[in-house]
This record gives C-alpha cells, sequence and structure tokens, in this order.
C-alpha cells in the first residue's frame, strides 16, 4: 500500500512531538523524582521534594496532555484529517 507524502509528514510530526513529550514526562517522573530529595529548599511552605513528588508532576502531565491534545487538534486540520464538529 502506498502512503501519501502528506500522511508520512503527518506520522513523522506525530512521532516527533510524542518522543518531545515522553522525554519531558520520563525527566519529570524520574529524573527530578530521584534528585528531588537532594533539593533540600522550602517551596510554598513545603519541602520541595515533598512538592515535586505529591504535586509537581501531576501538573506537568496534566499540561503535557492539554498541549498534546491542542498540538494534534491543530495538526489534524493542517493535514486535512480532523473530526467533524
Amino acid at each position: 500500500m502506498q502512503v501519501s507524502e502528506n500522511h508520512q509528514r503527518y506520522w513523522q510530526k506525530n512521532l516527533r512531538i510524542t518522543a518531545i513529550l515522553l522525554a519531558i514526562w520520563f525527566f519529570v517522573t524520574y529524573v527530578i523524582g530521584y534528585f528531588a530529595r537532594d533539593l533540600s529548599f522550602t517551596f510554598f511552605g513545603w519541602p520541595f521534594s515533598f512538592w515535586v513528588g505529591s504535586q509537581g508532576s501531576l501538573v506537568v502531565y496534566v499540561i503535557i496532555i492539554w498541549f498534546y491534545a491542542r498540538y494534534m487538534n491543530k495538526l489534524d486540520q493542517e493535514h486535512g484529517v480532523a473530526e467533524e464538529e
């Protein structure tokens, strides 16, 4: 099956943004979480390690989901594969 040039560009952009967002997710989940104990300062009245573990990572996850949904909607419209609303 022959895949069109438009579909290839769409898929490459999709894979690129997915890889970038997964790298951010990995960094927030594992790297910051691993080194959070070494970050010994107070953030909004709590130790930073507690804040990262309980609140900070969740905020980043919601931002990642919001950005991905917005980006993919624009990409779908750009490449003519958007769903009818």
